[in-house]
């Protein structure tokens, strides 16, 4: 049987390693798991969580380890155990049927399904006993092992009907296919322009963000904003637009959900003001909020955004980085049991750390005596504030950083995934583009080596997970493989070497090949040749991560740019096509699908630049362009190439281009034009044989 105990620890996740020791009788996902099931007639008790989870670990403190509720589960049930990070589409199947169920979601996931695999019932957290207005989980216990024993008929008409509510959360519906939806230029009426005005409904005026507590970084609508200026004039909507990015930059960076001594972001704030965070730190949150501060910082030139930026990639390089190049994938809430306990501080403390500069220090991260967390104080500064303080403040904060090192560290999840590495090392090869910091291209070059050399099989598919001692397994999932294509391509980008043009396109491939939906367009999370679950999803909703569906349709869309390759061009416009009908109607809802959107409505620019020019390679670099892809250094063998003279950048849209550009003037003012495409006049016949 596939007990996680008799497992070798190696081919574990972290999470599944906290419950080796529980008196439950976990099993792992797997068809050895339900065939028991079936032949004890027991129904399953499906767990899923994460290891950075701080409720996870108190709904297993509190009943996992206990052994009165460890029989109750050995005795009538068979117990499943699943990380959701390796396996995020059980993780999706059954989170559809707990919001179905319960109108809400989250971790710990609790569900029970018939050993055919359909949940019949489920939730989050369940206490120890019994509370007003929620049953303790042994009372569950106690009334399921009733049910299954005398009213299956309900338990399998339950099942019936939460399959099929799963299958319509999961499959589109026809009438939302709308190839209309790609008819957008970025005018106040298009597609942006909706999107950037239901941003402002949601936006917090006072402590920005979008929407109530508990409040998400949500890179993708703070991208969504900066975007949105850079297509417009100047004028109030600008205005207005820049300002929700501003503040909210602003107060996240100043609250304490941002690590002010290590760099980096907890996951998320329980409060508006971004001051009182869950305090696990999660890779994709880092890549994400790299690359909104690294936009901020190109669009609105503030230094604090790079400051920002340079403490988000010390902090994954430094606490997150394994010697092999690949990212570990978070960092726990708890330390010692207690939540937040590495991060927070009293004035004792800081005194003990820093006499000299305690009062400084205290009174710049605003350190008190009665603190702002369980008798402690969370650091933070005022919204706004510089966040480099005086000669004393950045030396005592130094001096506490040094002291904080020697505290019990909150655990770490060592496994390696594919999404979230490709994820973070396409948000730092921008980053060193943007900046020529050599420490950041060597370190993104590193990880996406990584994963070419460690994250495929003997076959050459791709795989999901990876742990120093266990090695790769999982098969990789479409939100892998759009990562990798965007990451591959950023690199190449970076780099100049054709190895990385040639990896995405053999990435993209295989996507297209074992992933597309042949009929309606768009992808499914699982591979056809993969193992399927109750009902084959497409993850097209953006969550804390852009959607598989949203990367994918950028990512093939700029690989497309670069390459010629019809295959990325056909099926990156499939995918707007099969959403469109849901942007306009919840733009927010699908943030990185409307910058899709929006690149394939009005058509990337594709630059070239042939031979050795470094000047005009940094005279590209000098901003954010979301619309446009970068080809230098080695030719790739794209018609974008085809003779091209050395020594001049080629600005092209749709394989149309521009005069050569031979200065860095020139260029920069062929760049502003390259933002009004609609104005150029297509060469005709053969584009690639003519300059406009």
């Amino acid at each position: 049987m596939p007990l996680i105990r008799d497992t070798p620890i190696g081919e574990l996740s972290p999470y599944l390693v906290q419950h080796r020791t529980n008196p439950v009788d976990w099993y792992l996902w797997d068809d050895e798991a339900f065939a028991e099931a079936a032949a004890l007639d027991r129904p399953i008790f499906l767990s899923i969580g994460y290891s950075a989870c701080h409720w996870c670990h108190v709904m297993a403190h509190e009943s996992f380890e206990d052994p009165a509720i460890a029989d109750l589960l050995n005795a009538g049930f068979v117990s499943i155990k699943v990380d959701r990070e390796e396996r995020p589409d059980v993780d999706a199947v059954y989170m559809e049927a707990v919001q179905a169920m319960t109108g809400s979601g989250g971790w710990p996931m609790t569900v029970f399904l018939t050993p055919d695999r359909r949940p019949f019932f489920g939730g989050t957290y369940f206490p120890p006993e019994d509370r007003p207005g929620m049953s303790s989980f042994t009372t569950v216990l106690h009334a399921l092992t009733d049910v299954w024993a005398n009213r299956r008929g309900d338990v399998d008409k339950q099942a019936d009907e939460l399959a099929s509510a799963i299958e319509s959360r999961s499959v589109l519906p026809a009438h939302d296919a709308d190839p209309s939806a790609l008819d957008m230029d970025g005018d106040t009426h298009g597609l942006l322009g909706l999107a950037v005005e239901e941003l402002h409904r949601r936006f917090d005026p006072e402590w920005g963000g979008f929407g109530a507590a508990p409040k998400f970084p949500q890179p993708s609508l703070i991208d969504l904003a900066l975007l949105r200026v850079l297509t417009l004039p100047a004028g109030p909507g600008r205005e207005a637009a820049e300002g929700m990015a501003i503040r909210t930059l602003d107060a996240m960076a100043a609250g304490g959900m941002h690590d002010h001594l290590g760099g980096g972001f907890a996951r998320y704030a329980t409060d508006r003001r971004w001051l009182v965070p869950h305090f696990e730190k999660m890779l994709y949150d880092q890549a994400g909020l790299l690359r909104s501060y690294l936009h901020g910082w190109q669009v609105t030139g503030d230094a604090r955004y790079l400051e920002v930026v340079d403490g988000i990639a010390t902090y994954v390089l430094r606490d997150l980085t394994t010697e092999h190049g690949g990212i570990h994938s978070a960092e726990d809430a708890d330390s010692e049991g207690v939540e937040g306990l590495f991060y927070t501080w009293t004035p004792d403390q800081v005194a003990d750390v820093d006499p000299v500069n305690a009062d400084a220090v205290g009174a710049w991260f605003g350190v008190t005596t009665e603190g702002n967390f369980e008798g402690s104080t969370i650091l933070h500064r005022p919204v706004g504030a510089p966040l480099v303080g005086p000669i004393e403040v950045e030396a005592g904060r130094r001096h506490l950083l040094a002291a904080r090192s020697e505290r019990i560290r909150p655990g770490l999840d060592d496994k390696v995934l594919t999404e979230w590495n490709a994820m973070w090392a396409s948000a730092l090869a921008e980053a060193a583009g943007a900046t020529g910091n050599e420490t950041w291209t060597s370190a993104a070059i590193a990880t996406g080596d990584f994963l070419w050399e460690n994250l495929r099989g003997p076959d050459g598919r791709w795989l999901r997970s990876w742990q120093a001692g266990g090695g790769a397994r999982i098969a990789a999932f479409a939100a892998d493989h759009a990562w990798l294509v965007d990451c591959f391509t950023r690199l190449g980008e970076l780099t100049g070497e054709a190895l990385w043009t040639e990896r995405a396109l053999d990435v993209a491939h295989v996507l297209i090949d074992h992933f597309v939906d042949p009929v309606e367009g768009g992808f499914f999370t699982v591979a056809a040749d993969a193992e399927q679950l109750i009902v084959r999803t497409k993850d097209v909703f953006d969550g804390a991560t852009p959607s598989a569906n949203a990367v994918a349709a950028m990512a093939l869309t700029r690989l497309g740019m670069l390459t010629g390759d019809e295959r990325c061009r056909t099926e990156a416009r499939r995918v707007m096509e099969r959403i469109g009908g849901l942007l306009p109607r919840h733009p927010t809802a699908f943030a990185h699908s409307v910058q899709a959107a929006y690149l394939l409505g009005r058509g990337g620019t594709e630059v070239v630049i042939v031979g050795d020019r470094p000047d005009l390679v940094d005279e590209y670099r000098r901003t954010w362009r979301p619309g446009a892809v970068l080809a230098w250094g080695e030719s790739t063998g794209s018609p974008l190439w085809a003779e091209r003279p050395a020594g001049a950048a080629y600005v092209c849209h749709g394989f149309t281009c521009l005069l050569p550009a031979s200065d860095a003037t020139t260029l920069a003012t062929q760049l502003l034009q390259a933002e009004r495409p609609s104005a150029w006049t297509p060469a005709p016949n053969n584009p690639l044989d003519k300059e406009a």
